[in-house]
């Protein structure tokens, strides 16, 4: 509500009166608001139980975090339009202000007062102190040109030319520097931006670069990645356990003018959950195979029966994911109501409760606390579902649950015996979960190779992630110094641990 000052009555009682009036409106605007906000913020509540409730299955959890992210910002709108002092009853419950690194450039601001003398006496002023606030400022990515300038030198007396040998460039006679190659590859792999959407971004920027060129450019940067992704390999398959994955990704087929389904195989090892020494890792591959001719140990899978031949050697025990087994007691509950089904669902979280008691300690440790905690749910588990196979119609979902849970009952043990393998495959499950986001921006993979670029600038992305490394500085001095004759006998100085150890980041 506007006030014209000019216009304000001189009569005490009247101006009162005005005051109250608008106190009265300002109150009932202040109402209005809460309720607005006390609405969305019920909506925002009930989305996210439904992660949990019964229609989690239909609702795509990229859909949901579009939804949350629309939601909070018509909350803010709210509270924006009608600022009030935060309560207890009122403070917003969402995510706080992030904290300000100490590393970030800062530019100061000062904001001074108009003179050096009080404007009440007329008297010098002196400092007492100051007050200072921090914002947080976005400037723009811009491009630049560097220009390399090599003077040629002469001699006079022999007739020799001698000048400073040209830098080796990333790309064979190609513009781009290492730091603008990391760029197009974090953009197209890591944010899952296609290729002509940077190319429409970069021509907002005022250069036109077509996208055959940018495809140019991440064709030969994974050139130079591919030996680190061997090396990477390597350290993942020299593991006594690892984790095994695979997604399957639209490939185009230019014979037949359509897509084919690809495959994208990962493996992964985190030994954090057992105090374990290496580093997190994984790595990610497109062909058929599933590159463990030379793997001995535990491998942890979902209940993809294909992993099954691989014990045939005797080298590979498989350890399978009880989150998957889960998965199928859960859907049967969530359609039917099954109180067979709520048993196993409860007998399931007995487990996990020990797993969350013991995580983080070493492998015997957990062994040993399975063993006596854990041991006797499931040698109790499986006869239970025994019995109620007998008493259910062969085709009915719930046997089909319980099927999949006993055919699988020595792999879904296994964790009994050894501390380093864990209840499920969550581990991998999250190293997959970027490759099926970017799958939904690219729409497919335009050959073969793309999917095994895909593969290579992946597995570096991910293994950087998960050693706390920030992926573009990362790729960005790995490429400067492969391209500068950095020695291949020395590449795991660059795996993503050790570059870390030697960056101080």
């Amino acid at each position: 509500m506007d006030i014209d000052l000019a216009a304000l009555p001189d009569d005490v009682e009247t101006l009162q009166q005005m005051i109250s009036a608008i106190v009265v409106a300002r109150q009932g605007e202040r109402v209005e608001a809460q309720a607005e906000i006390d609405r969305l913020r019920a909506i925002v509540k009930a989305l996210q139980r439904s992660q949990f409730g019964r229609r989690s299955e239909r609702l795509d959890p990229d859909q949901l975090l579009l939804g949350l992210e629309d939601l909070d910002a018509d909350i803010a709108r709210v509270e924006a339009a009608h600022p009030v002092a935060p309560t207890s009853a009122t403070r917003n419950p969402r995510v706080p202000e992030p904290r300000l690194p100490d590393d970030l450039p800062r530019e100061d601001v000062r904001l001074d007062v108009d003179s050096d003398t009080c404007p009440c006496c007329g008297k010098t002023l002196h400092k007492i102190g100051e007050t200072v606030s921090e914002m947080l400022d976005f400037v723009p990515a811009r491009l630049r040109v560097l220009r390399t300038t090599r003077p040629r030198y002469g001699c006079r007396a022999c007739g020799t030319i001698h000048q400073a040998p040209a830098p080796e460039r990333p790309i064979t006679k190609g513009l781009a520097t290492s730091g603008l190659l990391a760029h197009v590859l974090i953009s197209k792999y890591c944010d899952h931006l296609p290729l002509y959407r940077q190319s429409q971004i970069f021509a907002r920027q005022g250069l036109e670069i077509n996208r055959s060129t940018l495809a140019n450019w991440v064709g030969g940067a994974a050139w130079w990645l591919e030996p680190l992704r061997a090396r990477l390999a390597e350290q993942v398959f020299a593991s006594k356990t690892l984790f095994a994955d695979d997604t399957p990704i639209p490939v185009l087929d230019p014979g037949r003018g359509r897509t084919k389904t690809g495959r994208l195989w990962v493996y992964a090892r985190d030994e954090r959950p057992w105090a374990g020494l290496d580093p997190p890792a994984a790595v990610y591959f497109y062909s058929p195979d599933r590159h463990l001719a030379h793997f001995s140990g535990i491998l942890q899978v979902d209940g993809y029966a294909g992993f099954e031949q691989l014990t045939a050697r005797g080298t590979i025990a498989l350890a399978a994911c009880w989150a998957h087994t889960r998965r199928k007691f859960y859907e049967v509950h969530e359609a039917t109501g099954s109180p067979i089904a709520a048993e196993a669902l409860r007998r399931i979280a007995e487990l996990y409760a020990v797993e969350k008691d013991i995580r983080g300690h070493n492998a015997e440790l957990r062994r040993s606390v399975r063993d006596a905690r854990s041991r006797s749910l499931v040698e109790t588990m499986k006869p239970w579902l025994e019995r109620q196979l007998t008493r259910l119609p062969p085709r009915s979902t719930l046997a089909e649950a319980i099927r999949y849970a006993l055919a699988r009952w020595p792999a879904l043990c296994r964790f009994l015996e050894d501390g380093r393998v864990e209840l499920d495959t969550n581990t991998v499950e999250r190293a997959i979960r970027p490759v099926t986001l970017g799958r939904k921006n690219h729409l497919f993979a335009g050959s073969d190779g793309g999917a095994d670029r895909w593969a290579i600038v992946a597995s570096l992305i991910t293994t950087a992630k998960l050693n706390g490394v920030e992926p573009y500085a990362y790729l960005k001095d790995v490429l400067e110094h492969l391209t500068n004759g950095h020695p291949m006998a020395c590449i795991d100085e660059f795996l993503p641990w050790n570059w870390k150890a030697q960056s101080g980041t």
